[in-house]
């Protein structure tokens, strides 16, 4: 069934997309990591029985959010699949993250599909193996991860491909995007580094390299087979208005691929939607965040509901008002359609509802 459109009004209500980081092992070791990830599960990850039951409480917003199985590497979760087709059975539309790793294969995703998985989300951070595999830490990830779309495609399962820019991969923008041109994909999502994890060791680009960055993603956006949209620069937006565009806009083409990521609510988020304000995490021990790059304690489930926190908690309720941002945030005449990046104004100057620390707009 459809539902009408996510819309700003849902924002003190529920999220458009609920992350489940449902592990932290994981057998790759990327250098932007937010969860420092472990070959090993952590002592303190949710029993399948607490899993389950988080499934259900997330099914009990008024709207059931986008629900994105995250990790860690999900498939190091030997109840995987249980959990999705409990999640597709309440009506919730799932995603899936796995890592480019030998657990990754076409059976694999052939029991995701079949356990209700609408949509799956792959890592590529360089047009070459030479950069991806030295951002992924382990040889062979970039011929894995090509091959992975392959079996996508194959399944008929759109894919969103997540690339994220540091100063390592900043030149190859144009080169990844045309990389990525006939790989048959729905969506290029691209991730501007927030220093969390692993991340604090990487180093991020300039805000004038910013703004290169965005003009090549326009262009990208304007000839490529799938759309673009940008994750923790939401300043993005406000440059492709400039332009005269429209950041909501679908694929160009792949019309199957793009109806299958919209349906439901779709995963095309309205004008404003940042951390804590239409997003919410929990972690692999049930631990609530605004994000994933926002790592700001807001209780644990199953102690606290994930629909409370999300309704009534102090930090998600100053998120969700864009008037309670500071600094040049707070004060810009676009900060309900941007409001910059809560997660870096964190991570760079501890104040989560501060300014964003790489926006190049001056206000």
């Amino acid at each position: 069934m459809r539902h009408a459109p996510y819309t700003a009004e849902d924002f003190g209500i529920n999220p458009l997309m609920f992350y489940y980081e449902v592990t932290q092992a994981c057998d790759l070791a990327c250098k932007h990591c937010r969860a420092s990830a472990q070959p090993d599960p952590a002592f303190d990850e949710l029993t399948h029985e607490q899993s389950m039951a988080l499934i259900d409480d997330v099914a009990r917003f008024p709207r059931k959010p986008n629900m994105c199985f995250t990790g860690g590497d999900p498939l190091k979760r030997d109840d995987l699949f249980v959990l999705l087709r409990h999640a597709a059975d309440l009506g919730i539309t799932t995603a899936l993250t796995p890592s480019a790793t030998p657990l990754a294969t076409f059976d694999a995703f052939q029991k995701a599909k079949n356990a209700g998985v609408q949509a799956l989300g792959l890592s590529l951070d360089g047009a070459d193996a030479a950069v991806h595999d030295a951002f992924r830490g382990l040889d062979g990830s970039f011929d894995k991860c090509l091959e992975l779309m392959q079996y996508a495609l194959e399944l008929d399962m759109p894919v969103q491909v997540n690339t994220s820019i540091t100063r390592r991969n900043f030149h190859q923008i144009d080169a990844i995007a045309e990389l990525l041109a006939n790989r048959g994909i729905a969506m290029w999502s691209v991730f501007f580094l927030v220093p969390v994890g692993r991340g604090v060791e990487e180093i991020r680009i300039s805000p004038p390299e910013y703004k290169i960055a965005f003009e090549k993603l326009w262009h990208h956006a304007q000839t490529q087979p799938y759309g673009v949209k940008t994750t923790e620069a939401p300043f993005y937006r406000r440059y492709v208005l400039e332009q005269g565009g429209d950041p909501l806009a679908p694929p160009k083409s792949h019309s199957k691929f793009a109806a299958q990521m919209n349906r439901g609510q779709g995963y095309r988020a309205p004008l404003g939607i940042t951390d804590g304000r239409g997003i919410q995490f929990v972690g692999h021990n049930g631990v609530i965040f605004p994000a994933g790059f926002l790592p700001i304690d807001c209780g644990r489930f199953p102690e606290v509901s994930v629909v409370e926190t999300y309704q009534t908690h102090p930090v998600f309720r100053a998120l969700q008002n864009p008037d309670n941002y500071h600094g040049i945030c707070g004060k810009c005449n676009d900060r309900f359609l941007c409001g910059g990046s809560r997660a870096r104004a964190y991570a760079v100057t501890g104040d989560w509802l501060g300014p964003e620390p790489d926006c190049f707009f001056e206000s």
